[in-house]
Order: C-alpha cells, then sequence, then structure tokens
C-alpha cells in the first residue's frame, strides 16, 4: 500500500489522502482548504489525475472534508462516492450551499472589484458552480455502518460511527494480497464521549496503520454544566444591556446542538425571553434530517422525541431562509440572538450581519467552534482589529466570547480514551488535522506508549506501509 497525504498534513482543514493499494485507487475525503495561507490550494489543478482515481471514501460532509467534490468531478473524476445514508443525505445540501454562497460572494466581489479599479488573487469565478454540483450527485451510493463492502477481489471497506456528525464515519480499509492482510484505520473526525444528540464513537481494536485527526491534541473542552451556565450568562447579560448575540454556527451538529441548549434551557427557565433566529437556510434543512434519522441519535435525545416533543424547537425560535428575511432581521427592534454560517466566517450570511454589529460594544460575537488560522473568525478571536469585510475596513469593537464545549471534536482525553480502544499497538500511527501544538502534544503521548510509532507527514509527503 502507498497512502499520500493530499491535506490536512499539518494543518486543520483540507482533509483528504490517496491510498494506492490492492489494485484501487482510493481517495479518502476531498476537503476544502479553509485557513487563508492555504486557499489557493483550492485553485490548483488536482495534484492526481481525477480519471485514475477508482473510489472516494467520505467520512463526514464538513466542507474541510467534502467541499472540493464537485471540482473533482468537473476535472474528470467518474468512480463512486461511498459514504454513509445521513451523509448521503446531507451532502447534496452542503455542496449545494458551498456552490450557491461561491456563486453570489464571485458577483459581489466583481461588482467591488470593478468599483474599486483592481483584481483579486484569482479570477472573479466560483471554485464550482450548481451545475458541477448537478454533476456530482449520481455518484453518490449510500453504505451501512458495519457492513464490509468490497471494492475489488482483494479490497473491502467498512465504516463506522465517528459520533462526530451526524452521519460522521471511521474508516477501515483492508487489503489482501500474497502477503497475507492488513488494514489501515482513517479516524475521521473524532467526537466527544457522553455528549448530547449523537452516540459516542466507536471503538476500533485493530489496526496495522492508522490516520488520525489530531485537532485538539493538546486541550480539553469544558463540560456540558459550564457550556449551560456559561451560555446563560452571556445571553442574559448582553439583552440586559440591549445588545445583540451573533454566533457564527456551522450548520452540521453545531447548529441542532445550539437547538438542543436553547430548548432545554428554555424549559427549565434559565434564559431570559429573546427572539432566538437561525439564519442558514442549509442548518434548516439539515436539522430535518436530524429528525429523519433519529435512530443514529442518542438516547436523551430519541426520548424528547419520543414524548411528542422536539429538542430543536421552542417558541422563540425563527427559522430564516430567505434572503429577504435575513435581511429583515437587522429591522428587528430589541435584543436579539442570532446563528448563522459559516462557522469560521470565512463567506455567508454571518459576515453581513457581523458588519452591522462589529462595531457596537454592547453586543457579542460568541464563537462555538474551532478557529482555523487565517479565517476572519481566528483573526478576530486572537484580537486583531481593524478587520476586513466584504472590502470594508472595521474596528473590532463588539464584545468577544468563547465557548469550548460545543466543539464537535473529541478533547485532548477523548483522543487518548479513542486510543485505548485498540488491543495492541497499530504499527504506526500518522497524525494529521492539526496545527502544530496539538500534533506534537498528541505525539508526545504517542511515543511515550510501548511499542507504539508515530509520524506526523507533511502535505503531500508519500509512505509506503
Amino acid at each position: 500500500m502507498r497512502i499520500r497525504f493530499l491535506g490536512a498534513a499539518r494543518q486543520v482543514t483540507g482533509s483528504c489522502y490517496l491510498l494506492d493499494a490492492g489494485g484501487v485507487k482510493i481517495l479518502v475525503d476531498c476537503g476544502m482548504f479553509q485557513e487563508r495561507e492555504y486557499s489557493y490550494r483550492n485553485w490548483e489543478p488536482f495534484p492526481v489525475s481525477p480519471e485514475q482515481i477508482d473510489y472516494v471514501l467520505l467520512t463526514h460532509v464538513h466542507l474541510d472534508h467534502s467541499g472540493l467534490l464537485p471540482k473533482l468531478v468537473r476535472e474528470g473524476f467518474a468512480g463512486k462516492i461511498l459514504l454513509t445514508s445521513a451523509s448521503r443525505e446531507m451532502l447534496p445540501i452542503v455542496i449545494m450551499d458551498s456552490a450557491r454562497v461561491q456563486e453570489e460572494d464571485t458577483a459581489f466581489k466583481k461588482k467591488r472589484h470593478l468599483k474599486e479599479g483592481r483584481k483579486g488573487p484569482h479570477a472573479d469565478v466560483p471554485l464550482y458552480t450548481v451545475h458541477d454540483v448537478d454533476r456530482c450527485l449520481p455518484l453518490l451510493e449510500a453504505v451501512p455502518y458495519e457492513k464490509y463492502v468490497s471494492l475489488n477481489d482483494g479490497v473491502k471497506i467498512c465504516f463506522y460511527d465517528a459520533g462526530h456528525i451526524l452521519g460522521s464515519a471511521t474508516l477501515e480499509i483492508v487489503v489482501q494480497n500474497e502477503g497475507g492482510t492488513q488494514n489501515i484505520i482513517f479516524s475521521g473526525d473524532i467526537g466527544q464521549y457522553d455528549r448530547p444528540l449523537l452516540n459516542d464513537p466507536t471503538a476500533i481494536k485493530r489496526a496495522d496503520y492508522v490516520v488520525m485527526e489530531s485537532t485538539y491534541g493538546n486541550r480539553n473542552h469544558e463540560d456540558a454544566q459550564h457550556v449551560d451556565e456559561k451560555l446563560c450568562d452571556i445571553i442574559s447579560n448582553t439583552v440586559k444591556i440591549g445588545g445583540n448575540v451573533l454566533i457564527p454556527t456551522f450548520a452540521i451538529e453545531r447548529a441542532q446542538e445550539l437547538l438542543y441548549h436553547f430548548g432545554r434551557l428554555r424549559r427549565e427557565h434559565c434564559m431570559p425571553l429573546v427572539r432566538i433566529f437561525l439564519d442558514s437556510p442549509m442548518a434548516v434543512e439539515i436539522t430535518k434530517v436530524f429528525e429523519h434519522y433519529r435512530k443514529y441519535l442518542d438516547e436523551e435525545t430519541r426520548a424528547l422525541f419520543e414524548n411528542g416533543g422536539s429538542p430543536f424547537k421552542f417558541p422563540e425560535l425563527r427559522l430564516v431562509e430567505s434572503a429577504e428575511e435575513s435581511k429583515a432581521i437587522d429591522r428587528f427592534k430589541g435584543p436579539v440572538v442570532l446563528m448563522s454560517g459559516s462557522g469560521m466566517i470565512t463567506g455567508g450570511r454571518i459576515k453581513h450581519h457581523l458588519a452591522r454589529n462589529i462595531t457596537d460594544p454592547k453586543s457579542v460575537l460568541l464563537f462555538v467552534g474551532y478557529q482555523a488560522v487565517g479565517t476572519l473568525g481566528r483573526l478576530i478571536l486572537d484580537g486583531v482589529s481593524p478587520v476586513r469585510i466584504h472590502g470594508q475596513s472595521y474596528p473590532v469593537r463588539i464584545r468577544i466570547e468563547k465557548i469550548e464545549g460545543f466543539s464537535a471534536h473529541a478533547g485532548m482525553d477523548d483522543l487518548k480514551r479513542w486510543l485505548g480502544g485498540f488491543a495492541a499497538p497499530p504499527r504506526r500511527v500518522f497524525l494529521t488535522h492539526g496545527e502544530q501544538d496539538s500534533i506534537s502534544s498528541l505525539a508526545d503521548y504517542i511515543s511515550s506508549k510501548d511499542g507504539w510509532q508515530v509520524t506526523a507527514p507533511q502535505y503531500m509527503e508519500e509512505f509506503e506501509i
């Protein structure tokens, strides 16, 4: 087997790995690079001829794992894209939304560049279009959890629940040849244990090789009780002084988890009466998918449904889909809580809302998810001011808050717990999907364990295993 690391190598986004084994070329994930420093890679030709790739295996539908699939198809890929049934239902929503946002942002940038008499770093065309997404969709094929699927006589695969977002998977690829049988595990993004909504990550007991994420390899998250207390305090204090609470929100899992927490706080009368907007057509659609796939949710959440309620609905909530409804939010009198995408403020409606609130010291920008280096969200979180939004410079006067406990990613102790599921050390663990400090911390822990070897690959580095 040969493996080549085409993304998420000593960085967080752009997950993409090419495995050449048993006579098939398999691409695990095809993610978008979201750090500003590396975003130019999205525009480059794919580093491997797409026509030569036989299969794409998708761990989950977040854009940093799936966002370049339409581009891959446009450049010549015509094989199968295998993914779980819930991911099969969500992926068209995610990449279609991405295409529309890119088309809208491109039109906006073209108009702005024309007015300013300048050019951007790339041509004023979208990375891909709605038409490219349409060509991608017939290639999708759903596979069930924990059932082996043969790709040819010598290669089979299996998907396991990763507990990260609905439909997320850890992948096992088993290769049999004259020398025997060996397997490689791709962790995908590992979820937290004992969290609301989703099941815990599936324990994996055996692997020859492991490609493992390390996003939070050097730190843990806040516990659930602290999350609720902090969320309630931030909203209560902001509403009291007449400010708005803006929450950059990932449409998948983070939006639904926030709704879950808001609903619980309202049922327990722990939060002031305030209008809450979910301003994300994609998040609204994804929430419907969650309701459809209740069997993949945890016991506590299923019980809410079985008792006739919904963890995603309460009287103060307003679901916003059209652009006209989104614009009308800013004319609403009185404080509001506003959840909107994108989660790292790299595009979408949150940028428009932020531009209108960023100079207001009474309002709060609340981060509830990971902010990759170079994104607008990370710049603001790191204290940069002023910042540019839609070509204009704004001083950051809005108050900044952060709640770590909402992360869909495993914390440091969760990652160690996941590794503890192996009955024997793999031959090697490849650490990806993390910044340098996180990778180094987790690598030190793994290498301190008897019999464990660990490697942190460079971008485009290739290994024979």
